[in-house]
């Protein structure tokens, strides 16, 4: 065999096990639950809201994976710094807990524990159950977690196949023996705007937020298998990104497929996990609990893993004389498992205003390392583009809490100027207008800066 086919056979076993890699770190249980949860209020209207949702959950995921490759940074907080670096310290810090320790991670514990094991555990148990359940659940992460050069293997060659076997098994009883059709009308927002609203499903998943922290781990999985070239690891990640995007979108569709036909079994306003629960229950009898239960703990298992890896990797860059990566891991490991059992409701509620605040800055420099390495060197575009997204990001905040002295006002001026703003996205325009204005200016004036090192 020649060197050539070799490379090339190689080459080909490395997209694969980055397409594997990429999709087992960005679907965790939130992903299951979300395209269910569509289908079921959706009804007919299920085609064109699920559209809406492949672009925001799948589209800006893998979008922000690829633009990471390609940007040549080595992190989120190289690509940051091109702002400024105090900015590149804060946004970095407060994406990382946030979708880390602080919120994300917990959930998969409390996610997995709530939504499949406490329907097996013997009554009794109460709030011991979850506790030895997050005590195992956060030992398994960390022993993972503390070899991440193991990565690859444990998310890419092991638990993403399982969890594909085992989801797949729901799915297909659905496709081959229907438990209804899919014609139901649609229910509330899903009736009057069901692609704006899908939309918003697949914004509301903050994987957008993930493909910059998940970007770090990718590439240096890649790196691990001894490519260090930065046009082959682009290449290597895009061709793998494709793919996952591509089997994220046929499983999307195929569990918003199985919630629009089962809106006969349960009440149209149940959480996507209760659907998932009942079609295997209805399929599989006895044993669909159990399976419902695999599925959930494996899809939080490999996405808890990879977001404590990539928390820790970031934080011992960020930080080098504080803690290493290893210790870093199990601080990480430690607060997650202890908020997964005291006051998730209350962090979750906390972290809405925060996840409205990051996630159109995190799209915005998606967006910039798109433009490429010729836009990093105009340092105006990114400060420009960066705050007013940033202030309009505040604005938004705004609408949340209404009763505040002088917020009101503000708010129905919001409404009245800003397109979008009563669904989210009222800071689209100003960051584009900021981003256009900032590029004729920047390329006009000829001012530089050499991008970030």
């Amino acid at each position: 065999m020649s060197s050539t086919t070799r490379e090339k056979q190689a080459g080909s076993g490395l997209t694969l096990l980055v397409a594997s890699l990429t999709f087992g770190l960005f679907f965790g249980a939130g992903n299951l639950i979300f395209p269910a949860s569509l289908g079921v209020q959706s009804g007919s209207a299920t085609m064109w809201t699920t559209l809406g949702f492949l672009l925001t959950a799948v589209g800006l995921p893998i979008i922000g994976v690829i633009a990471a490759a390609r940007s040549e940074t080595r992190s989120l907080h190289e690509l940051a710094s091109r702002v400024s670096p105090g900015f590149a310290v804060f946004f970095t810090a407060a994406l990382y807990l946030t979708i880390g320790p602080f919120f994300a991670v917990p959930r998969t514990a409390t996610v997995s524990y709530e939504m499949g094991f406490s329907s097996l555990l013997p009554e009794g148990f109460g709030g011991w159950g979850l506790f030895l359940f997050s005590l195992v659940f956060f030992g398994l992460v960390t022993a993972a977690a503390l070899r991440p050069g193991k990565l690859m293997d444990y998310v890419g060659k092991y638990l993403t196949p399982l969890f594909i076997v085992l989801l797949s098994a729901v799915l297909i009883a659905a496709f081959v023996a229907p438990m209804g059709a899919a014609s139901e009308s649609p229910i509330g927002d899903y009736a009057s705007q069901p692609f704006a609203q899908g939309l918003l499903d697949g914004y509301n998943t903050m994987d957008a937020l993930a493909s910059l922290a998940f970007s770090i781990v990718i590439l240096e999985a890649v790196r691990q298998r001894g490519v260090t070239d930065p046009k082959r690891m682009a290449t290597a990640v895009t061709k793998g990104g494709l793919i996952a995007a591509l089997l994220m979108a046929i499983i999307y569709s195929s569990l918003a497929y199985m919630g629009a036909t089962a809106t006969g079994l349960e009440s149209r306003d149940v959480n996507g996990a209760v659907v998932l629960s009942t079609t295997a229950n209805h399929y599989y009898g006895a044993i669909g609990m159990a399976l419902a239960a695999a599925i959930m703990l494996v899809a939080c298992l490999k996405t808890a893993i990879g977001l404590v890896t990539a928390c820790s990797e970031m934080f011992a860059e960020m930080f080098p004389k504080a803690l290493s990566q290893r210790a870093w891991v199990i601080v990480f490991s430690v607060i997650s498992c202890a908020l997964a059992n005291v006051g998730l409701d209350m962090i979750i509620g906390a972290a809405v205003p925060v996840l409205r605040f990051l996630y159109p800055i995190a799209i915005m420099l998606i967006v910039l390392a798109l433009l490429g390495p010729v836009v990093a060197r105009k340092r105006l575009v990114y400060v420009v583009t960066i705050t007013v997204t940033a202030l309009a990001s505040l604005l938004d905040i705004a609408q949340l809490a209404p009763d505040v002295p002088g917020l009101s006002s503000l708010v129905e001026v919001c409404k009245a100027v800003l397109p979008g703003y009563e669904l989210g996205f009222g800071w689209v325009a100003p960051a584009l207008l900021a981003l256009a204005v900032s590029l004729v200016i920047a390329f006009a004036s000829g001012t530089k800066r050499p991008a970030a090192a």
